[in-house]
């Protein structure tokens, strides 16, 4: 049994429409229970001979949740001061259909113009290898807020230059760059806050700039001013991932990618619209120069002194004669390509999986030979001898002449 008051309360919201389900979600009872107190003519709790020890107290009672009281020790409290002598059971029975859900603050909807803002995020999916060991995979997520369009990339790093070629890749995939990219406050962008303002990285501040868009962060402890991804963030985790089996990570990026095409081209359940076709109305900017798309994408790495790079997690190989400088290396259509001084040295298909060595063609040629030492050390020349040489007999023959002169 329960209340006559909770009793109105299911009833007035059955004239509204709602179902038995939506009413017992709604005030913490069976679907069962509000079904059967739906019925005219149904007793309540205060149905009772004689009046409870409350009922004075009631006008007391609305008075303090008015004015924000729900904590029913408090409320105990000045009615024992009043007078009250009944149980706090009595209390809480009579506030509990009043109080209020514990939800976190309330937001307002936020819809974007086309072309205004993206939102982005990363998500931690995990994985088992085939020996059954449990693995991580970063994924980046990144949504426009009008149309809903998606782009999802899963990476083997959450670093700087990874997020940068992340959002390069989700902009050239949507053919034009967003006004703002809204993002939290992770610590790869941002350096801290200063007098309300955040204080960008540097190099992410100049990655903005040149791709040609603003950077802000949503409030701090306040993730959902950026709803939108962080949906889009759970419905990878738990619509995308779930049993899914790929070979690499490369393997697992065409599947993503081919997901978000086939989500897109569904009729979103906010909208009513379908995100593809949205997605050729949203007025984006012109995508950056080549050129300056091209240097994101380059990273600086040391070649060890056996002639490897290290580039997500694989160790690719370059001649040995390269060993102990500086290299550029990307990544460019599932190509490592690696440069030092402006050539290129070695270029591979994409590795995935971690501590793996791949050599390069003729790695070692000649270093045995030279024993190690790329460079020729300074050393001295032995020339040919330009002198005549004659016989011996031919000096005795002078040497006669001269004594017979």
């Amino acid at each position: 049994m329960i209340r006559s008051g909770l009793i109105l309360m299911i009833r007035e919201e059955k004239v509204k429409g709602k179902s038995a389900y939506a009413i017992g979600n709604n005030f913490s009872i069976s679907k069962n229970t509000a079904k059967k107190y739906m019925k005219p003519g149904t007793i309540g709790q205060d149905k009772r001979k004689g009046n409870s020890k409350l009922d004075p107290f009631k006008p007391r009672i609305q008075a303090l949740m008015n004015s924000g009281i729900y904590n029913c020790e408090v409320i105990l409290e000045r009615l024992v001061a009043n007078g009250y002598t009944g149980r706090k059971t009595l209390i809480k029975d009579y506030v509990q259909p009043f109080r209020p859900p514990k939800h976190i603050p309330a937001v307002p909807r936020y819809e974007t113009p086309p072309g205004k803002q993206a939102q982005m995020d990363w998500g931690i999916c995990q994985f088992a290898d085939p020996q059954g060991q449990v693995h991580n995979v970063p994924a980046f997520a990144m949504i426009l807020g009008n149309s809903r369009a998606k782009y999802v990339e899963f990476t083997s790093r959450c670093d700087l230059q990874s997020l940068e070629r992340c959002i390069l890749n989700a902009m050239e995939y949507y053919g034009g760059v967003p006004d703002i990219v809204l993002t939290d406050n992770m610590k790869t962008v941002v350096d801290g806050h200063e007098a309300g303002k955040t204080l960008f990285n540097p190099s992410f501040a100049a990655f903005c700039n040149d791709m040609g868009f603003i950077p802000k962060t949503c409030k701090i402890r306040r993730p959902q001013t950026k709803g939108k991804v962080e949906r889009l963030v759970r419905y990878v985790k738990d619509n995308f991932f779930p049993g899914r089996m790929f070979t690499d990570l490369m393997d697992l990026n065409q599947q993503a990618r081919k997901w978000c095409v086939t989500v897109d081209q569904k009729i979103h359940g906010t909208t009513g619209k379908i995100p593809l076709q949205e997605l050729e109305q949203e007025t984006l900017q012109a995508l950056p120069s080549q050129e300056i798309r091209d240097q994101y994408r380059w990273e600086h790495r040391q070649i060890s002194k056996d002639g490897f790079i290290s580039f997500d997690g694989v160790r690719y190989g370059v001649p040995w004669q390269y060993s102990g400088k500086q290299a550029h290396v990307r990544l460019l259509h599932h190509t490592v390509q690696i440069y030092v001084d402006h050539l290129p040295v070695a270029t591979f298909a994409q590795q995935t999986g971690r501590n793996r060595y791949v050599l390069a063609p003729s790695q070692y040629k000649g270093l045995k030979e030279q024993h190690g030492i790329a460079m020729t050390p300074p050393r001295g020349r032995l020339t040919a001898n330009d002198v005549a040489t004659r016989p011996l007999a031919m000096y005795d023959k002078i040497m006669e002449g001269i004594a017979n002169a």
